[in-house]
């Protein structure tokens, strides 16, 4: 619209001046001269307003496609490096070779080596693949450019094929560098008939520089996803993103060292045990770790008495996993609805899997909306099996079978609709994708993605839900008294402790175990 009106004015002006070149034909002496220097103020006001505007659009039309330069930074970051970085070692290693090709690539060349052009790093979020990155540069010393995915991403056609260009020109000039690429499925997504021709060219420019960019001077492309499957075929072939490593969720271990590396500024007493936090936050990422040691630095400098205990540790693990408790509003009837169900799901997961540690009940509203929660750790594992899996579905329906079974099927809650849709999921999971339902050899997903038949899937899924809530609901009878005893806990303490609840569950279990224990 600024564009339009100064158009609009520099036409006015040349009209005026035409009706002043008009009156000169018809005007002599005095008149003339006069005449004559309003022309000339006229010719200048003109020339100045089509000047700015013809500028302003060239500007405008060069920032379309430079637009997101400023998101790019130049020099290393010093103050970070590898020592920053804790867990994932087979990561590290891969980028410490990197740094080492960086610092001294003619050694490389000796041997008639090269490095890869491209290096993706993939994983959950939260894990650090941007951290490695920033570290990669910082080490090596040199200029870091980073970008994400989107920057690429426009409406109008040629805009993010010319920002790829861009991007390596400033890299060619800077010689030995690092260019990271965050997110970056959402500049290489899978090409298909959906695909639009800007993020089709966009994804050509990025190909193209790629495949004729290395010239042995020292660049390195890195770039990070959480969706490797979604990216096109053509960016992980060799001579592109010749390396691919993954980064995962840490283990045991490595939570240690990552809660090790983030308590480092941090005052913790001497009651504040590490070891026991990292037992405790199974699957939590780099990030999550290093925000709950926040969050109890944040408690303990609210309270200011010199430290962080153990209470900010088990506070903060709480409040990160299930969200900080808020008051309970509930009636006496809503309260006693509550307790049963979350008593449910503690006996069966007390039961069923035993080898998953309860750390904590409570009946009272925390985060995502939640009534009550419970908060249970499981072990450690790379696989899971058919039987743990129905175990699983079991403990997630026990809310709703408990409130069956201790207040009858009129009194049933809308309390156990996420219970209700992740079992669904979980048993649609079995069903479809790995086998698990009468077909041990047959993905159902990918038998009708590959040949479009229809199956009786949804049939089997219904199948295996209703045998499991069969099963969890016999189960909660038969040891009914010690769903009591525990939802009576409940409702008096409104949270218990796992060792408390687990404690309370065994001195009520009947002395008969059942066999789907």
């Amino acid at each position: 619209m600024k564009r339009l009106t100064q158009y609009i004015a520099a036409l006015t002006l040349a009209c005026a001046l035409a009706g002043m070149l008009l009156s000169l034909t018809l005007a002599s002496g005095a008149q003339l001269r006069g005449a004559l220097s309003q022309a000339l103020v006229f010719t200048a006001l003109a020339g100045f307003v089509v000047g700015v505007g013809l500028r302003g659009g060239r500007e405008r039309a060069e920032a379309v496609g430079a637009a997101r330069g400023a998101a790019v930074s130049q020099g290393a970051r010093k103050s970070c490096g590898f020592g920053d970085v804790a867990a994932n070692d087979e990561a590290l290693q891969s980028m410490r070779e990197l740094t080492d090709y960086l610092k001294r690539p003619e050694k490389y060349r000796r041997y008639g080596a090269r490095m890869p052009a491209g290096v993706l790093l993939y994983g959950p979020p939260g894990t650090g693949k941007t951290l490695m990155a920033r570290a990669l540069a910082g080490e090596a010393g040199v200029p870091f450019f980073a970008l994400s995915g989107s920057d690429f991403v426009e409406k109008y056609v040629g805009v993010g094929a010319s920002r790829v260009r861009e991007l390596f020109k400033k890299a060619r000039k800077a010689g030995k560098c690092v260019i990271f690429i965050d997110e970056i499925d959402a500049l290489g997504k899978r090409r298909d008939e959906n695909s639009s021709d800007e993020r089709d060219q966009t994804l050509n420019a990025l190909l193209s520089e790629m495949s004729g960019f290395y010239t042995g001077d020292g660049v390195i492309v890195v770039a990070a996803t959480n969706r490797i499957d979604a990216l096109d075929p053509a960016l992980l072939r060799p001579g592109r993103f010749d390396r691919q490593i993954e980064v995962g969720l840490p283990g045991r271990a490595q939570r240690l060292s990552i809660l090790k590396l983030h308590s480092r500024n941090k005052p913790l007493a001497d009651e504040a045990c590490l070891e026991e936090l990292a037992a405790q936050t199974v699957s939590l990422s780099g990030a999550s770790l290093e925000n709950l040691l926040n969050e109890a630095a944040l408690a303990a400098a609210i309270r200011d008495d010199g430290g962080i205990r153990r209470r900010d540790l088990q506070a903060a693990f709480y409040k990160t996993l299930a969200g900080a408790d808020r008051p309970m509003t509930a009636t006496a009837e809503e309260r006693r609805s509550i307790a049963i169900h979350e008593a449910g799901h503690a006996l069966a997961g007390r039961l069923l899997s035993p080898e998953n540690r309860l750390a904590r009940v409570s009946i009272l509203p925390a985060g995502h909306g939640a009534a009550g929660y419970n908060l249970c750790i499981p072990a450690e594992r790379v696989m899971v099996g058919k039987g743990q899996m129905e175990n699983q579905i079991c403990v997630l329906l026990a809310g709703r079978a408990a409130e069956q079974v201790a207040l009858g099927e009129d009194a049933l809650t809308a309390g156990a609709s996420s219970d209700l849709a992740r079992a669904t999921e979980l048993a649609a999971a079995m069903v479809n994708e790995l086998g698990m339902a009468g077909e041990p050899a047959v993905s159902l997903k990918a038998l009708q993605r590959s040949c479009g038949g229809a199956s009786g899937a949804a049939e089997a899924c219904r199948k295996l839900l209703s045998a499991q809530y069969a099963r969890v609901t016999r189960l909660l009878s038969e040891h009914a008294a010690a769903l009591k005893a525990l939802a009576e806990a409940l409702m008096a303490a409104e949270s218990l402790e796992g060792d408390e609840a687990a404690r309370i569950i065994d001195a009520n279990l009947s002395h008969e175990r059942p066999e789907s224990a």
